[in-house]
């Protein structure tokens, strides 16, 4: 299967026009006439995942890897680290980021993880109505999310509405009119934003929120006549107790 069919075909599932200004989802490494046999969809891309897979693949990731303005290729630093071997095993690296998250992984996150079904939404946003306590509120999210610890801002004894936003949303937070809003990235001046403004805010973790990328993305791939398979991308955090 040429790879310009797969680019058009992740293309009319989530336009790449939809993505953010500052993104750069699509293409990244590649030629549109190469043949593609397999595809490898993770939620980003490591040294391990390109050594392991065979040469002439396609990676499908949610977090590209260029961002901004690339002045020189170092082979000793990222991301150029990443690129030289992309090259040399002639693989290909499409991302489906920002746009992604808009027409799937947010609404996915929220109703097939959390359970939870949408009252209001928009682009990077799910609220919907609940009535739980601090302490249903934190095994919910503990077991949806997998986390150890939870951070939390202006905690409530009792929740009637909670939002989320995947990633990095805290920016979002003067869009959010629920009680509770969940992302992740949750910066010390947000949270004291937060506070001033009495929202209550749990950070979920961003990779902690986007690891369902892969599995998303694999079933929409079972659409096309090529093998899809998960690689698990590693957290770049370890918790130490």
């Amino acid at each position: 299967m040429k790879l310009r069919d797969i680019y058009d075909y992740l293309n009319e599932l989530s336009p790449f026009e939809l993505q953010e200004k500052w993104d750069n989802s699509g293409l990244i490494v590649g030629h549109p006439e190469r043949d593609i046999k397999r595809i490898v969809v993770s939620l980003d891309l490591d040294v391990e995942m390109i050594e392991a897979a065979e040469e002439g693949v396609l990676f499908v990731v949610h977090h590209p890897l260029i961002f901004g303005k690339l002045t020189e290729l170092d082979f000793r630093r990222y991301p150029a680290n990443l690129i030289e071997r992309l090259i040399r095993k002639r693989q290909s690296l499409i991302a489906m980021h920002t746009n992604f998250d808009q027409t799937h992984l947010n609404r996915h996150v929220f109703t097939q993880v959390m359970g939870l079904e949408p009252e209001r939404e928009e682009p990077y946003l799910c609220e919907a109505s609940v009535d739980w306590s601090l302490e249903e509120l934190q095994e919910r999210v503990r077991e949806a999310f997998g986390l150890e610890v939870l951070r939390m801002v202006t905690p409530r004894e009792r929740i009637r509405s909670v939002a989320l936003c995947t990633g990095a949303g805290a920016s979002m937070m003067d869009r959010v009119e629920a009680e509770c809003f969940l992302t992740g990235d949750i910066k010390y001046h947000d949270a004291m934003k937060a506070m001033s403004q009495g929202l209550m805010m749990v950070d979920v973790g961003h990779w902690e929120s986007e690891r369902f990328f892969a599995e998303l993305m694999a079933e929409q791939l079972k659409n096309l006549p090529i093998s899809a398979i998960i690689a698990p991308s590693k957290n770049p955090f370890t918790i130490s107790r």
